[in-house]
């Protein structure tokens, strides 16, 4: 979708990732890219860090991290997060969060990957009373902070994510540090959790996964889900997404549920005294039949937007024109560097402007937001 406002901004906006990203109506399918990965990773040493390699756009997503990080909260087929809250007890409520956090992990494709937004760049959209805003807060290494808040639902998010990606000879591990932050204003309740790796198997057979422990706690009610995401062995696809875990009082160890399922299917917990099982998590009904974000009013859609930075650059992605792609690529990167440049030249620190952030070895990166409440966005999903 292209939208074209006022002063010639253009937006261009695809379809969130889903279970369907290789349907018949999808934006963009993936080009054959297996001969051409292995060339590129060739000259890469096992164990160096990828942040910092330049991508051609024949690997690229037609769409930048600021929005894939941002479909997993505003794009889902049902309203998960509003169940959150509304749960009668916190174990009800714990569960919900759960089935939640797992929505956030969506299907990727093998072989390309989203643009490595700018310093600067932002992403705002709107879905009914949710808004959701995010900001590249540091380039090297990339950093994205993310608030959004819901005042009818009295739910607020942060997150503050450093990804980084290496490569180890058959395959790419994406580690993913930071953590997030879901707070159910009305209940007084913060769930804080981290996320698992992103694993690329290059061979021997190409795939993409996700992989890892998770830890969901809950300090106010004492509880906690430990889950553990697992992916194929070497050589087999037996155990191929699937998720297994607990619920369990922190500070005795009790066990309440047992969790178990897959990722990008059905997800369920078990009752240890009374064998009941519950469906917490159905892929199908939450990650089928997204609808694509639009533009509302292109008169306030931001310069630093991501929809905007990238525009030409996915036009020309969705249009196969490799040329122009490469070339709007190159521009936007090489603004980049130009104002790095000039940035050092005047020993100028560059400060974002929807957060505060800060870096400590101990903690890492942690982002805090400089408004209470997100606002309407230009950009909205339709429901």
């Amino acid at each position: 979708m292209v939208i074209e406002g006022e002063v010639g901004a253009r937006v261009v906006l695809t379809a969130p990732l889903s279970l369907e990203e290789e349907s018949d109506d999808a934006d963009y399918r993936a080009p054959n890219l297996l001969q051409r990965i292995l060339s590129l990773c060739s000259s890469v040493r096992p164990g160096s860090d990828l942040t910092r390699i330049q991508l051609p756009p024949l690997f690229n997503l037609p769409k930048s991290q600021l929005q894939c990080y941002g479909e997993t909260v505003y794009c889902i087929n049902n309203d998960m997060l509003s169940k959150c809250a509304k749960g009668e007890n916190s174990l009800e409520r714990l569960k919900s969060v759960v089935g939640w956090s797992i929505s956030t992990l969506r299907p990727l494709m093998f072989g390309v990957a989203p643009y490595n937004p700018i310093l600067g760049e932002t992403h705002h959209v709107s879905r009914s009373s949710l808004n959701v805003l995010l900001e590249q807060v540091s380039h090297h290494p990339p950093v994205t902070a993310l608030h959004a808040t819901d005042e009818k639902e009295n739910i607020e998010m942060k997150w503050c994510h450093n990804p980084v990606p290496k490569f180890y000879g058959t395959k790419i591990e994406t580690e993913v540090h930071g953590k997030k932050e879901l707070r159910l204003l009305n209940k007084q309740e913060k769930y804080v959790m981290n996320s698992p790796k992103l694993v690329i198997k290059l061979l021997p057979y190409p795939g993409v996964d996700w992989i890892g422990n998770v830890t969901i706690k809950c300090e106010e009610s004492d509880l906690q889900a430990d889950l553990c995401y697992k992916g194929a062995s070497f050589l087999s696809n037996k155990g191929y997404r699937s998720i297994k875990g607990n619920i369990f009082v922190t500070s005795t160890s009790k066990t309440i549920c047992e969790i178990n399922g897959h990722w990008d299917r059905s997800v369920t917990t078990k009752d240890i005294t009374t064998g009941k099982v519950n469906e917490i998590y159905n892929a199908k009904e939450s990650l089928s039949g997204m609808k694509t974000p639009i533009v509302k009013d292109p008169k306030v859609v931001m310069p630093s937007e991501s929809t905007v930075v990238w525009a030409e650059v996915s036009q020309s992605i969705l249009t196969r024109n490799w040329d122009k792609a490469k070339k709007s690529k190159a521009i936007v990167e090489e603004k980049e560097r130009e104002f790095a440049k000039e940035r050092k030249s005047k020993s100028e620190i560059w400060i974002p402007k929807h957060f505060r952030v800060s870096y400590s070895k101990e903690l890492g990166w942690e982002s805090t937001p400089n408004e209470r409440w997100v606002p309407q966005a230009p950009i909205i999903v339709p429901t």
